[in-house]
């Protein structure tokens, strides 16, 4: 990655959009892989129903709602445990989470691209054809077969979290199998869910319907309902019809501040050296220095909060807080930023990430979105040792002046897509195991 340095008055020179550097091609239909309606209807079914989760009581939309640019506006999910939606979700009192979900809730927007072959922060689960499936993924050689799609295993993580879908080992029977690393085959906990989703009459005859290898309801397996969810998702959220693709595939004008932002953006301040593409994201991995706040992914037997990113996946030393560059799609939408979800505003999250060492120091806890619990969220960040070491391992600053933060939030907007905010179907009504449904 490139290290770039300007001054406030060389930005207001240079941010003119004459000087904007290449700009991506438009996006197309071939861009993605086909959808079929039939399945996207029932993964939207399937997505919104909190049958999946241990207790019942939580769904994919808990932390995924399009109310909040598909994610929750928290900075740190509350999943199983906690009451409510969005950023007025609170932890249940009668039965509190044991800790937050330690990173933020990604964004959801086209995830169905042919590009995107690296999914969640640290790349843990990426495309990769030597590999059972076709993926690599923490359950390495133990992988099943059937995922149709990176982003239809990539379902598996959630539902086997405590924290998140699964709830607690003395709660139930799935959270029990997971705790006894029972996960694949008869009686594990994704073949738990397949038979609670099985049982349901409207679930066994949809997916008879949709798939023609499914015959009789014992035949459902979890990769049949991980795929509903992908195909979903995948369709729902398709994010191409935003002011810049208009630019992109035909000219039409932007306003002065946002044209200025993109000539910024793909010019002097480099920010399309990781966020390049028609999505704004190399899908590789960078060390920003952005700050770490709540449990972090130490694992059972350490002690520590840190998040140390993409080396928890490699074990390389340059991967140290390095974490998957983001797409932008939507961006304006979907606060709060970073792998923890630390910043709520995006020009204050745009200045500290142009020069990390001054963001760090001066970071404050309370600009986070975090329900009340009787955690320390800010043991990373009262730390001058473990401050100094994600601010070392930066590799990117720039010089931004107030102006050019203005502009580029504005260029931002223009990836504001209202029909993909949307989406196609929605959120039902009702699901066909009648548990309430998140609105």
């Amino acid at each position: 990655m490139r290290r770039i340095l300007i001054t406030a008055g060389l930005c207001s020179v240079l941010t003119t959009t004459s000087l904007a550097g290449p700009l991506p091609a438009p996006v197309t239909d071939d861009s993605y892989a086909p959808v079929n309606a039939a399945e996207a209807a029932l993964g939207q079914l399937l997505f919104y129903d909190p049958l999946l989760s241990g207790n019942r009581e939580v769904s994919c939309a808990t932390c995924h709602h399009p109310r909040f640019g598909t994610g929750d506006g928290l900075s740190l999910s509350l999943g199983d445990g906690g009451i409510g939606l969005g950023p007025d979700r609170i932890a249940d009192p009668d039965n509190p989470p044991e800790a937050r979900v330690p990173r933020n809730a990604p964004a959801l927007f086209n995830l169905g691209a042919h590009e995107f072959t690296r999914l969640f922060d640290d790349g843990r689960i990426e495309a990769d054809a030597t590999r059972p499936g076709g993926f690599r993924t923490p359950l390495d050689d133990d992988m099943v077969t059937g995922f149709a799609s990176l982003l239809s295993a990539q379902t598996m993580f959630p539902v086997l979290s405590a924290d998140e879908m699964a709830g607690h080992v003395n709660e139930n029977d799935i959270a029990r199998a997971t705790r006894q690393g029972l996960i694949t085959g008869p009686g594990g906990a994704w073949d738990l869910i397949a038979r609670r989703v099985a049982a349901i009459p409207a679930y066994a005859t949809d997916f008879m319907a949709v798939y023609p290898t499914i015959t009789r309801p014992d035949d459902i397996a979890f990769t049949d309902i991980s795929n509903a969810i992908a195909v979903f998702m995948a369709a729902e959220w398709r994010s191409d019809t935003a002011p810049f693709d208009a630019y992109l595939r035909d000219a039409t004008p932007l306003p002065d501040a946002a044209r200025d932002g993109m000539a910024l953006f793909y010019g002097p301040a480099g920010c399309d050296s990781c966020h390049s593409g028609a999505f704004q994201t190399d899908h590789d991995f960078h060390a920003m220095g952005a700050p770490q706040i709540g449990p972090g992914k130490a694992v059972k037997f350490e002690l520590h909060t840190r998040d140390e990113g993409r080396f928890r996946v490699t074990g390389d030393p340059a991967d140290m807080y390095a974490f998957r560059t983001p797409s932008l799609r939507n961006v304006t939408l979907t606060a709060p930023y970073g792998h923890t979800g630390a910043h709520a505003d995006l020009a204050s999250f745009i200045a500290d990430h142009a020069d990390p060492a001054t963001g760090l120091a001066h970071y404050d806890i309370s600009q986070a979105i975090l329900p009340a619990l009787p955690y320390d969220d800010a043991t990373i960040m009262t730390n001058p040792d473990e401050v100094a070491a994600i601010a070392a391992a930066a590799t990117w600053r720039t010089t931004l002046s107030a102006t050019d933060i203005a502009n580029l939030v504005a260029f931002l907007e223009t990836l504001t897509d209202p029909q993909a905010l949307t989406g196609g179907l929605g959120v039902p009504a009702t699901v066909p195991s009648g548990l309430p449904v998140a609105h």
